[in-house]
């Protein structure tokens, strides 16, 4: 079995994510398992902020990694909070 590094300490991602690989034969294991710390997500895009999360979890883990990167977006705010959804009610998030 395979090992995969989940970028995330998030219960129900872990889950989705090992129920998503199972079948081609991965382990999903959250960054926890390897003492890593989360990322900081500063970019404007959820793929950005996705993408640096996943490249951040696989050079501390020294293996692959996986992430993504979700927030609310609604239309009568402008899209807003998008990226932002995590700190939208403001420190800490």
């Amino acid at each position: 079995m395979k090992q995969l590094v989940l970028a995330s300490n998030n219960a129900g991602k872990l889950r989705e994510f090992s129920q998503l690989l199972a079948p081609f034969d991965f382990e999903v294991l959250p960054q926890s398992a390897f003492a890593i710390p989360e990322a900081a997500e500063v970019h404007c895009t959820f793929v950005e902020n996705a993408l640096a999360k996943a490249r951040h979890a696989a050079a501390a883990a020294g293996g692959a990694a996986i992430a993504d990167d979700s927030g609310v977006c609604v239309d009568a705010l402008g899209g807003a909070p998008g990226v932002f959804s995590a700190r939208y009610g403001g420190e800490p998030k």
